[in-house]
């Protein structure tokens, strides 16, 4: 019996779980340029370390040069992949546009 009890109870927990809300227009618009500034601010951050280990080492600073190698490139890949990404949401844009309705 106690058994029998526990099925109902957990069936009810996996229903109520499995139903989804389901976010507004605005609140996926809030979420995607949410995620699209903490993107850009990360590229910023990782320039900003780049250039600020790269500064170190010009000064003659004890810096490692592996370090500076190595935040110069994560900087590079950044970014290049923030252009690649804008480069194909603008492609998309224009072929949207090209579009006859």
């Amino acid at each position: 019996m106690a058994i029998e009890a526990l099925n109902a109870v957990s069936s009810a927990m996996i229903e109520s779980s499995s139903v989804k809300k389901t976010a507004t227009p605005y609140e996926s618009q809030q979420k995607f340029a949410d995620f699209l500034k903490d993107s850009l601010n990360g590229v910023m951050k990782t320039e900003a370390e780049s250039n600020s280990l790269t500064t170190k080492m010009i000064n003659g600073e004890n810096v490692d040069i592996h370090q500076v190698m190595a935040a110069a490139q994560k900087s590079g890949v950044t970014m290049q992949l923030t252009l690649e990404v804008r480069n194909k949401a603008i492609e998309a844009y224009q072929e949207i546009m090209r579009m006859q309705m």
